[in-house]
């Protein structure tokens, strides 16, 4: 096994790869934006791949080994072949780091409608991990890993309306049963480092 920090590299891009709402405030000015959802019979609707490539966003998670402390974090899946996906996650350590890039790659499970990924890094034993939902139109994903403890929260766009931000925290908590009282936001720009709810970055 090369390193152990490989291997728990695993448990950010496991979105595939990813609030307690007491770290979250909303600004009194917005009103909270709605959120749309699948219908309750629709969540398990299988997820399509085609439309889940591309870039997404760290908005949220619970911060773990080897995420934690990263700013600008960004995960971009590419679908080699049937139901194979290339991983690139992108970060750095502060804003005036340098850019750094992890490559994994990710078989998908058909039979679970592609709703559950596993993930290798240098070829080591895979880590699962399971998108629980997403938005109709694709432009917000919920992730999960096995204990219910980790979550992730991505988007297509690097900024999100605290109201929504809110509401899907708030779904990972209540519809999925995941524990977000660790849940904090990831620094997408220099601006909103030391915020209220934010992730404090490994440099300043």
């Amino acid at each position: 096994m090369p390193s152990i920090r490989p291997l728990c590299a695993v448990l950010l891009t496991t979105l595939i790869v990813g609030p307690g709402c007491a770290m979250f405030r909303s600004s009194a000015s917005s009103a909270p934006e709605p959120v749309a959802v699948a219908d309750q019979d629709d969540r398990g609707a299988p997820i399509n791949l085609q439309r889940f490539m591309g870039t997404w966003y760290v908005i949220g998670r619970v911060p773990n080994f080897i995420e934690r402390g990263h700013v600008a974090s960004v995960n971009e899946y590419t679908l080699r072949e049937p139901q194979k996906i290339g991983i690139t996650y992108r970060y750095r350590d502060g804003f005036s780091e340098p850019l750094q890039e992890i490559q994994a790659r990710a078989s998908v499970d058909e039979d679970s409608g592609n709703h559950d990924w596993r993930t290798w890094f240098y070829r080591v034993v895979p880590t699962h991990s399971r998108v629980l939902e997403v938005a109709p139109d694709y432009s917000w994903a919920l992730v999960g890993y096995p204990g219910r403890e980790m979550a992730w929260i991505f988007a297509r766009k690097p900024e999100m309306e605290n109201g929504l931000y809110k509401k899907l925290a708030e779904r990972l908590r209540d519809e999925y049963g995941v524990n977000t009282d660790k849940l904090k936001r990831v620094p997408q720009q220099r601006s909103q480092v030391d915020k209220l709810g934010y992730e404090v970055p490994n440099q300043r």
